[in-house]
């Protein structure tokens, strides 16, 4: 069977992300990336987690702490993606980075990713983003203001350098009830 778009996107992750290196979960939810991406950056890399939710921070130190080899290895910032370039070192370089756009699980639907402040994460990102590094976003659209962050973020990865980034999109075409849409941006060089 195909993947889905979360399962495809811990592939595109897991392709480049090694022991050692630096990643950011854009919009930490209910910690399952932030997990995964500590898991990946080994003993000697660090993740860095955003999300703006009291919620989304409790659940994803709740899950860290089941391991907490992981949880060390992880910085939880309560805070929007929008601000990581105020919270990540000057000079750190990231290998990989997920959003997974859209609103909480379980919980208040009004609260949700926006246009404006994907794109200023992303211009941050992008920035410090190294050398064959990915930026994995996962679009989920189905709520009031989804299908103008979607517009959103396939305009702005249209608009990527093709000589500076790849971009992939990657969707089902024929399903009912709005499934996922990932993009994920890869650095040239």
């Amino acid at each position: 069977m195909l993947a889905t778009a979360l399962q495809y996107s811990h592939t595109l992750l897991q392709e480049i992300l090694q022991p050692g290196e630096i990643a950011v979960d854009a919009t930490m939810g209910n910690g399952h990336d932030t997990a995964f991406l500590a898991e990946l950056v080994g003993r000697t890399g660090h993740v860095y987690a955003f999300d703006v939710q009291e919620l989304a921070l409790n659940n994803t130190a709740k899950r860290l702490a089941e391991t907490p080899e992981l949880a060390k290895r992880v910085s939880l910032i309560p805070a929007g993606h929008e601000t990581l370039d105020q919270h990540l070192p000057a000079d750190c370089s990231i290998k990989a980075a997920i959003f997974n756009l859209g609103y909480l699980p379980q919980s208040d639907k009004a609260v949700i990713t926006l246009p404006e402040t994907t794109r200023q994460a992303l211009d941050a990102l992008l920035l410090r983003l190294a050398p064959r590094g990915r930026v994995i976003l996962v679009c989920y659209y189905g709520h009031v203001g989804g299908a103008e962050e979607l517009a959103s973020v396939r305009d702005y990865c249209r608009a990527l350098p093709q000589k500076e980034y790849n971009v992939l999109n990657y969707q089902f075409i024929n399903q009912q009830n709005q499934p996922p849409i990932l993009f994920c941006i890869e650095k040239k060089r």
